[in-house]
């Protein structure tokens, strides 16, 4: 059994002998269905590593144009293709510090880090019950510090500490009802951030993929634990996951974007009339994808230079820039009233994969220049492709910023992480 270790963590003061307490510090096509393919420790390190500091990548990338409009992105930095500064004021979701330097994350990374110490704590002992303690545990820890003489006299040091509680205090309302009561869970479940259909799972579940034996045991897992889910969220809260644990044992994109055809224990294929949504959603973006590509561009559109502009810093051609304003205009259709919404974000990133084919830069490059919620959907599509490619594919450029601002500025050492999971 792999434990996950997490030396990032600190304790508060008067938990100093106590492991559970911890904080986030603030920022200064073989048979994959059924058989446990074993990895090497090498192979293993590398491609969780990998995942780790590609989802850190997509983060970063979107961390400065977070929730904007492609339009406005396109005026303000032209086609993002790297790291860019995180000029933004800090928010419990977002940068816990104001304008950050580029490679900054957000609380999509954070969570990653918080999946760690959970793995570690329970001992990868992976279950609805202690995953609810868990939470209430961190959320207890913070407002407990609050009457630490240091806090209350520092008001900077209250703010950074109220932050904290503000990211956590919406999971942690879900936790304490399901500990209660079913009545008073699924009031508080429904209630959840404005009671939207919010992507909460797919922000840990693809560590979940990273530690399970199967795509089917990374499915049930990660279903088990989507306590902030509903509908079918919780299905694609799922799929995140067995999407990554395929990814760490095959290098076939189509093997990981089909696995939900393969993968259904609750039998959300069943569904009279509807059937399963995200299949749904996974075969018709994956259409618009081919189709535009194949679609022969006349004259007109190649001539079209007000509303087909190419961004500064894209560098493709003008048909390639025409082809993915094109995908960018059907994703458009489908927007739903929060950026957040887990079917928005599924959609987002099946798109993004199949666009990308495997390419790591592309597909980043793809889903943040779209904007909305581009930082989660860049983390999740970063964790998949990293897990795939491992982190020696990924480009130098970024993963070693990334590594380097992380562990000096964000108090997230990616690589002690992935050494203490292959551990």
């Amino acid at each position: 059994m792999r434990y996950v270790a997490i030396l990032l963590f600190i304790c508060l003061v008067g938990c100093k002998n106590d492991s559970n307490k911890f904080d986030i510090p603030s920022p200064t096509s073989g048979n994959y269905l059924e058989n446990e393919i074993q990895l090497a420790d090498s192979v293993y390190y590398d491609k969780v590593l990998g995942a780790l500091v590609g989802s850190a990548i997509g983060d970063a990338m979107g961390a400065s144009t977070e929730m904007w409009h492609r339009k406005d992105i396109q005026l303000s930095y032209g086609y993002i293709n790297g790291l860019t500064p995180a000029l933004r004021e800090q928010s419990p979701e977002g940068t816990w510090d104001h304008n950050l330097l580029d490679g900054a994350t957000t609380d999509d990374t954070r969570w990653k880090s918080l999946m760690t110490h959970y793995f570690k704590v329970n001992k990868n002992d992976i279950n609805p019950e202690n995953f609810a303690d868990f939470i209430i545990e961190y959320y207890n820890t913070l407002t407990n510090a609050l009457a630490n003489k240091d806090i209350q006299i520092s008001t900077d040091a209250l703010d950074t500490q109220i932050e904290k509680i503000d990211w956590i205090k919406e999971w942690a309302r879900v936790a304490l009802a399901y500990k209660k009561d079913n009545s008073t869970y699924l009031q508080a479940q429904n209630r959840f951030y404005g009671g939207e259909m919010s992507c909460a799972g797919q922000l840990y579940s693809p560590m979940v993929g990273l530690i399970s034996k199967s795509p089917a045991e990374a499915y049930q897992k990660a279903y088990d634990l989507s306590l902030f889910d509903i509908g079918y969220a919780k299905d694609i809260t799922a799929l995140v996951s067995a999407m990554t644990f395929m990814a760490t044992r095959t290098q076939d994109l189509d093997s990981i974007l089909n696995i939900g055809n393969f993968v259904d224990p609750i039998g959300y294929a069943d569904s009279r009339l509807v059937g399963r949504i995200p299949t749904t959603i996974l075969i018709s973006s994956r259409k618009n994808v081919r189709r535009n590509n194949e679609l022969g561009l006349d004259s007109v559109l190649l001539n079209d230079t007000l509303t087909f502009k190419v961004p500064k810093g894209f560098k493709g051609s003008k048909p390639d820039w025409i082809r993915q304003e094109m995908v960018y205009r059907l994703l458009e259709k489908d927007e739903h009233s929060i950026a957040f919404h887990s079917a928005e974000i599924w959609q987002i990133l099946v798109t993004a994969l199949e666009y990308g084919r495997g390419d790591f830069e592309k597909t980043m490059q793809f889903i943040v220049n779209y904007g909305r919620d581009n930082d989660t959907v860049a983390a999740i599509a970063g964790m998949i492709l990293g897990a795939k490619l491992g982190y020696k594919a990924l480009p130098p450029q970024l993963s070693e910023t990334i590594i380097k601002v992380n562990r000096e500025n964000m108090g997230i050492d990616l690589e002690v992480l992935a050494r203490e999971m292959s551990q």
